[in-house]
């Protein structure tokens, strides 16, 4: 299975979503939207809109999706199996206030 990530490097919805693909050990491209002008405008074309995350499975774009809504895609699709395994993290969670402060001093908007 292949899996490209278009996430934030600090935000709650992104941490959700590469919390369920460590939770089910799958290797995926954690691609960088915020730093990396090419990277968001990809993203873009390729969802057809600007929110994120953005998540491609083997070609399948789930648009501006949390960790748990992949998680969902993932199971109900047989793409993995159940698992007690922990997240970690919540998997259906926005920003807090600290990481929306933390990425309007350290980040480039393109938007």
């Amino acid at each position: 299975m292949k899996i490209k990530a278009y996430l934030k490097p600090s935000c709650g919805w992104s941490n959700g979503v590469r919390a369920v693909m460590h939770k089910h050990n799958l290797p995926f491209e954690d691609i960088d939207i915020i730093n990396d002008r090419a990277n968001y405008a990809e993203m873009v074309q390729k969802s057809g809109q600007p929110l994120s995350p953005c998540v491609e499975i083997d070609g399948v774009m789930l648009a501006d999706i949390s960790g748990e809504e992949v998680e969902n895609y993932l199971l109900s699709n047989a793409l993995v199996k159940p698992t007690d395994a922990s997240a970690g993290v919540p998997t259906n969670a926005g920003c807090s206030d600290e990481e929306h402060a933390k990425m309007a001093t350290k980040t480039i908007r393109f938007f």
